[in-house]
């Protein structure tokens, strides 16, 4: 059974930084891309970031570009998330993913999420 545990949310001034983790368990971690998606209150599901198998590509959201690092340390089947300058607009619920492949934005599966407010 694939499991996607998030940790790490909380609450934040803007300007400030969080870090993000994700514990994977139940399928071969090294093998899969893995995203980070967010849904901020009354919105849809947005692709944030995307990391392949090896943890070698990379790619962003334009908005988070520059502000964010995604990476992954396949020895402990762990994604992370390095959020900083914070904004309000990205106050959301983020979620893991797990890829279809080795290299897609396309996922199958996703954890129950942890929420990050972004306020003064």
């Amino acid at each position: 059974e694939v499991q996607l545990v998030e940790s790490g949310g909380g609450l934040v001034q803007p300007g400030g930084s969080l870090r993000l983790s994700c514990a994977a368990s139940g399928f071969t971690f090294r093998s899969y891309g893995m995203s980070w998606v967010r849904q901020a209150p009354g919105k849809g599901l947005e692709w944030v970031t995307g990391i392949n198998s090896g943890g070698v590509l990379r790619s962003y959201l334009d908005s988070v570009k520059g502000r964010f690092t995604i990476s992954r340390d396949n020895a402990k089947n762990t994604l992370y998330l390095q959020m900083n300058t914070l904004k309000p607009e990205d106050t959301a619920v983020y979620y893991c993913a797990k890829s279809i492949s080795r290299w897609s934005q396309e996922y199958d599966y996703r954890g129950q999420g942890t929420q990050v407010t972004v306020s003064s």
